[in-house]
């Protein structure tokens, strides 16, 4: 089948068969873990964070994907992966351990199984996760041959689903525009990440928690990204207010096309009083065996020798608040599942249909969430989906799932705003991340980039950006360090690893962390060391004398983006309003000039795309 044809495939049936709907529902699954990879210690509590996912989220959700286009229903997801979990999901070590894990866990539930065998409503629980852990094995190890990737790279190529690009280390770049270099290498790091892995550069770009800011805008038009996506408020407090509040794409007036956060179809999956999850059906997260059976009985499947979730959970959610919980019934909850995707799509529908009455274009609902919402914080969210989805298809006419590039392709003449800054965090702004919980983060970060951005201008010479080896043609550092000739290549494996590890120290994941109050010791510990590698490194350089050894360990260790060019930081490239004079004036100046560009004026509506 011809490419375009194979596309079909995936389109709304009303645009497959040339028509169009009142309105499409984009939904978007931002899938994100931090980079954790402990080759010194198979014990490490931490890597449980991609194994858990892994089984509860990642590959529920891409055997659903991939069933309902073997069955031919119609339908578009958007989905980011970011290059962190890009990472983990390729890392064969990672990947070794995780075999071994799901085998310890089928082992457990063969052990549930037995232990169970006399209690006539436990018992078919504890087969019900023997056979979970057995088919997630055997799909893992068999059918997908251990990895991933491919597989969601194929959806992408069928037109089921657009793969969103990210942020290096999902860095909240709000709180980085201090240094524009570090945004953009937050972002072209992000943009080769995606590249290699499926094989084209992204047409969307998620913002790591929504965190809009001009100088990002600037930076991702300039790099050939067509959308992004915000909160509500940073379309609803732009300048002009949008015609159409956050049921039509804008254009930034850097011609970069923002869509705006729903916050109907969110409260009704996200939120903690409203929210589908908290329905007394569905399988209760918090009672896990991990935490409730006899020690020395769970000590060969605990890390560390530590008590921790397993995901076997026997119990329903019941009440909200209560103790007292009710044993799991898995046939009630599939039922409330469908139930639950049926009245999603009708209120989709009716808002669909009311926005279409008072717009002159169809509207489009975005609806982003965490991926990991749906199977690990939602047992029964996978399920979810794919009802919504296929009833979508076909159960009615009004509503059609749509990917933002499609959306783009068919509707390109939008409105003109300036968006306003803004988070889908707490309240909005920039408050999870700083705070005073950890707030003494960012003295030590800008110290860091400093000093990254200072190394990249003197060792490198001047040039175009040499973000990664892309054939830039940029050639290697030659200059301004104190090493003898035959230390260059040294030299420069020296500086990318710096570079890497400043971008895993930027990481939004250690502050908010810390703001959370879990896993605190952890995230300062990561968020120092790496720090503390990048200092030790940048000394090595300054002395010329290299360890050898020690860089070798480093890349072993942090191996994210091994093909990393810390040119990435250089000050050359950047659009001359983004560009300071001094370190000085990055902390005393005034406000950022944005490079001035031939855009139409604010408010008005573009007739194409802009190139």
């Amino acid at each position: 089948m011809a490419t375009q044809d194979a596309r079909l495939l995936g389109l709304p049936v009303h645009l497959r068969a040339g028509g169009e709907p009142a309105g499409y529902v984009a939904l978007i699954l931002h899938a994100h873990l931090p980079y954790v990879r402990h080759p010194e210690n198979e014990e490490q509590l931490e890597e449980e964070w991609f194994f858990e996912a892994l089984t509860e989220t990642y590959l529920p959700l891409l055997n659903m994907l991939l069933r309902l286009r073997d069955e031919g229903v119609p339908f578009q997801l958007s989905m980011s992966l970011t290059p962190p979990l890009l990472a983990m999901l390729e890392d064969e070590l990672l990947i070794e351990r995780y075999v071994r894990r799901l085998e310890r866990l089928v082992e457990l539930s063969e052990r549930e199984v037995e232990r169970t065998r006399f209690h006539p409503q436990l018992a078919p629980l504890a087969r019900l996760y023997r056979e979970l852990f057995r088919h997630t094995r055997t799909v893992f190890v068999d059918r997908y041959r251990r990895r991933l990737v491919p597989w969601f790279r194929s959806l992408q190529e069928s037109g089921h689903l657009e793969i969103l690009a990210s942020a290096a280390t999902h860095g909240y770049l709000p709180l980085m525009d201090l240094y524009p270099e570090a945004v953009r290498a937050q972002i072209e790091v992000g943009l080769e990440s995606y590249r290699r892995a499926f094989g084209n550069l992204p047409t969307s770009f998620w913002l790591p928690e929504c965190g809009y800011t001009p100088v990002a805008d600037v930076l991702l038009a300039r790099a050939g990204v067509r959308a992004t996506f915000l909160e509500s408020h940073g379309l609803l407090f732009g300048t002009p207010r949008p015609r159409y509040a956050v049921y039509a794409p804008v254009y930034s007036p850097s011609g970069l096309a923002c869509f705006g956060r729903d916050w109907e179809s969110s409260k009704q999956v996200w939120s903690a009083d409203e929210g589908y999850p908290g329905d007394p059906v569905y399988r209760e997260f918090y009672r896990d065996i991990g935490w409730e059976l006899d020690f020395d009985y769970l000590r060969p499947y605990l890390k560390g020798n530590f008590r921790h979730p397993l995901g076997i959970k026997y119990h329903r959610v019941t009440a909200r608040g209560s103790e007292e919980k009710e044993l799991y019934d898995p046939v009630a909850a599939r039922e409330r599942a469908a139930v639950h995707a049926g009245n999603f799509m009708f209120n989709r529908e009716r808002q669909i249909e009311y926005l279409r009455t008072r717009m002159e274009r169809p509207p489009v609902v975005l609806a982003p969430y965490d991926a990991e919402l749906f199977g690990h914080w939602w047992f029964e969210g996978p399920l979810f989906l794919e009802y919504f989805l296929r009833k979508t298809a076909f159960d009615q006419v009004t509503i059609a799932t749509i990917t933002p590039t499609a959306y783009l392709e068919h509707h390109r003449q939008l409105q003109v705003v300036t968006p306003s800054v803004s988070s889908w965090g707490y309240k909005g702004y920039h408050e999870v991340w700083l705070e005073g919980a950890n707030d003494w983060m960012y003295r030590h970060l800008h110290h860091a980039t400093e000093r990254m951005i200072e190394w990249a201008n003197r060792a490198a010479p001047p040039g175009p950006t040499a973000a990664v080896a892309n054939g830039t043609g940029n050639p290697p550092a030659t200059a301004n360090y104190a090493g003898t000739p035959d230390q260059k290549p040294l030299l420069e494996r020296a500086l990318n690893q710096a570079a890497r590890e400043l971008l895993l120290a930027q990481a939004s994941d250690w502050a908010f962390i810390l703001k959370t109050g879990t896993m605190v010791e952890y995230a300062r510990r990561r968020f120092g060391q790496h720090l503390n590698h990048l200092y030790r490194l940048l000394s090595m350089v300054e002395a010329g004398a290299i360890d050898e050894d020690y860089v070798r360990r480093l890349e072993d260790q942090d191996r994210v983006f091994p093909w990393l060019d810390y040119r990435v930081y250089q000050t050359a490239g950047l659009p001359a309003g983004l560009q300071y004079r001094s370190f000085t004036e990055r902390t005393t100046g005034g406000p950022y000039l944005l490079p001035a560009r031939s855009s139409p004026p604010a408010g008005s509506l573009h007739a194409a795309t802009p190139g």
